[in-house]
C-alpha cells in the first residue's frame, strides 16, 4: 500500500481493530517496541549480523504502554479508550483524541495495522 493511501482511514475510527506488527519488550509497567531495522532480505542477510542490535527501541511513556499492552486483536479503539478512561480517570482526557493520535502515528510507521483496512487489501 502506498504512503498517501496508507494515511488515509476514511472509516469510522473507534470502530476499528488494531493488530500489533513489531515485538515489544516490558519493563514494569513501561514498554520498549523493537523496530526491525532493515526488513529488505539482503540486508537481513548480510548487514545485521554485523550490527549490535538488529533494532530501534522505541520507549513508550505511561498512557502509550498502557493502550499497548491493551491491544489484543480482538478489541477496536472504542473499548480500548473506555479501559484507558477506567484506569486513568481525568488524567487522560480528551482520550479518543490522543488514543486514535497515538495509533495513526504508529499505523503510518508500519508497526499496527488495523484488522478492517488489511481485510481491505486482500
Amino acid at each position: 500500500m502506498d504512503f498517501f493511501r496508507r494515511r488515509k482511514i476514511d472509516k469510522n475510527y473507534l470502530d476499528l481493530t488494531p493488530v500489533r506488527k513489531v515485538e515489544y519488550e516490558e519493563d514494569g509497567n513501561l514498554v520498549t517496541l523493537l523496530i526491525p531495522k532493515f526488513t529488505s532480505n539482503f540486508a537481513v542477510k548480510f548487514i545485521v549480523p554485523r550490527l549490535k542490535s538488529k533494532y530501534i527501541k522505541l520507549r513508550l511513556d505511561e498512557l502509550g504502554s498502557a493502550s499497548w499492552l491493551e491491544i489484543d486483536d480482538k478489541t477496536n479503539v472504542g473499548e480500548l479508550c473506555n479501559r484507558l478512561k477506567n484506569k486513568f480517570g481525568e488524567k487522560v482526557e480528551p482520550v479518543e483524541e490522543r488514543l486514535t493520535r497515538f495509533l495513526t502515528r504508529l499505523y503510518v510507521e508500519k508497526i499496527i495495522s488495523f484488522k478492517e483496512i488489511e481485510g481491505e487489501k486482500l
